[in-house]
């Protein structure tokens, strides 16, 4: 048993190496395209490689069973298994063994169709393009050589979640090296386990309305199976504009087995909603903040809009009516929004929250610490809206405490970790500490609920409305209570004036001491 944690800590320390290898090698070709490109090549070739891998252990397991070679090419054993078919063509040791040669990227554009024309589902949504002149053939050749050391869908390395470790590493980085525009389509992933967590989709319908490259639904899925619940028991659903990263997305959920409902196409969630019949359990969600140009003019009179119009310049309160529109009817919902959002009463916004709160809709809020996203150093908070809080049932079967008129505020500002010089993020006790108070106040954690100054405050509707119907949990928290200090006042005062004395005598030493060094260079004070 003692050796258990210094496994642990070895494979963890590999797979770093690992991960900062591939990123080295990937970041040769940043001077040749942009990270919004080399992003598809670099996450397009961990998927080939990967599906390959799968394709290979699933080929050695049917030789072994079957005893022979027929079966092994047969589709339906691997279809069966939920394994991609991969064309001869397509596997990691045609291409590998053409590394070095100057059409690698025809060639790998070729494995990329012929995958796609034999699975059908995939069509459409691989990256091509390895072959276009901007493309560093030697570099390219450099990565594939480089990933080739990586057994990605092997049991062992599939048990340790190598690719998903090296997937989300990758993603990360590219949020961070693109900057605004890239951290889009990329929540950090300390962020979405504390929705996840404080969520708990054991069962049921989850949606996010805006789901980048599919972050919410991968910690869904490990939140599931980390209680020893079965993925098949959600059903998920997403939407996403871009269409690049709606194809990430679905490589993102293909390389994990999940299976999704992303519509048939990249669309505008407000002007094509592609699940517009659908009430889901859970909602989790990071939408773009504080959008100005998302067509709120053309939508003005939209069945969505039950708390108000929201602003024409600003789509995050359209977010969250779009979000509350497609609640069941015992649905909750957690996402992201910009802190303004608490206070705000521009352009009646102020109205629109008021009418939330006392629709009994807010459930709990919680201020985050700066510096969590690549993508805006604006301040974020969550919300958590729920309908009907006083049915007494959960979504796992818990029976709850009867929420009605009140907010659970959580101020969690203070928490996290400086995880380099300019992001923070929360640690795994940073979350589970927020969850489990949110999860004692609803009544189905493992411990009694009670207020904590500065840190969290269950306050009743009639407070907020003496707030103006302001979120934000500094407003209710209150200070953190300080150290008793049981020091005699007489005696404190002693001591003080003591020290004081002291350090005035200290100063007049060293004012003394720099007269003398300036007499000694010629000049009088």
């Amino acid at each position: 048993m003692p050796r258990g944690p210094a496994k642990k800590k070895t494979e963890d320390t590999t797979s770093q190496s690992l991960e900062s290898k591939l990123w080295a090698t990937a970041d040769k070709l940043r001077g040749h395209l942009d990270a919004a490109d080399y992003k598809h090549v670099v996450l397009g070739l961990i998927f080939l490689k990967y599906i390959s891998d799968r394709f290979a252990q699933r080929h050695a397991e049917i030789i072994r069973e079957e005893a022979g070679t027929y079966a092994a090419e047969d589709r339906d054993e691997y279809t069966a298994e939920g394994v991609f078919w991969v064309p001869l063509s397509g596997r990691w040791d045609r291409v590998q063994a053409a590394a070095k040669q100057p059409d690698i990227g025809k060639r790998i554009d070729d494995a990329m169709t012929e995958i796609e024309r034999e699975n059908p589902h995939l069509k459409n949504i691989l990256p091509k393009g390895y072959a276009r002149p901007t493309l560093d053939q030697r570099r390219l050749g450099e990565l594939v050589d480089l990933i080739g050391t990586i057994g990605l869908g092997t049991a062992e390395h599939q048990a340790r979640d190598t690719l998903g470790r090296v997937y989300e590493y990758f993603l990360g980085r590219f949020a961070s090296a693109e900057g605004k525009r890239g951290g889009e389509f990329y929540t950090p992933a300390s962020v979405v386990r504390t929705l996840v967590t404080m969520l708990a989709p054991y069962k049921g319908r989850i949606y996010d309305p805006c789901c980048g490259s599919g972050g919410m639904f991968v910690q869904s899925e490990k939140f599931i199976e980390a209680h020893g619940g079965k993925v098949g028991d959600i059903s998920v659903y997403g939407e996403e504009s871009n269409p690049n990263t709606w194809k990430l997305a679905l490589m993102n959920l293909a390389i994990r087995g999940i299976e999704a409902d992303l519509g048939p196409e990249a669309a505008d969630t407000f002007h094509k909603d592609l699940h517009p019949d659908l009430r889901a359990d859970y909602i989790l969600a990071n939408p773009p903040f504080n959008i100005s140009d998302w067509g709120g003019d053309l939508l003005r009179d939209d069945k969505r809009w039950q708390y108000g119009a929201p602003p024409t310049g600003n789509a995050n309160f359209a977010w969250v009516q779009h979000m509350v529109h497609h609640l069941a009817p015992y649905g909750i919902a957690g996402f992201v929004l910009a802190n303004g959002s608490m206070s705000s009463n521009t352009s009646g916004e102020g109205e629109i929250r008021k009418n939330l709160i006392e629709a009994d809709m807010v459930d709990c809020m919680v201020a985050l610490p700066g510096q969590l996203f690549y993508s805006t150093q604006i301040p974020v908070c969550l919300w958590f809206l729920a309908k009907n809080r006083d049915d007494g049932k959960g979504m796992a079967g818990h029976d709850l405490f009867e929420r009605t008129g009140e907010v659970l505020f959580i101020d969690a500002r203070n928490l996290g970790f400086m995880a380099d010089r300019t992001h923070r993020e929360l640690s795994d006790e940073d979350i589970q500490k927020i969850a489990d108070t949110y999860h004692n106040w609803r009544g189905d954690g493992d411990g009694e609920y009670a207020d904590v100054p500065g840190f969290c405050k269950a306050a009743s509707l009639d407070v907020i409305r003496k707030n103006g119907h302001v979120l934000t949990p500094g407003r209710y928290v209150g200070a953190a209570a300080k150290d008793e200090d049981d020091e005699p006042f007489e005696e404190k005062m002693a001591r003080l004036t003591k020290e004081l004395s002291e350090q005035f005598a200290e100063g007049r030493r060293l004012e003394d001491e720099i007269r003398k060094n300036f007499r000694l260079l010629g000049y009088e004070m």
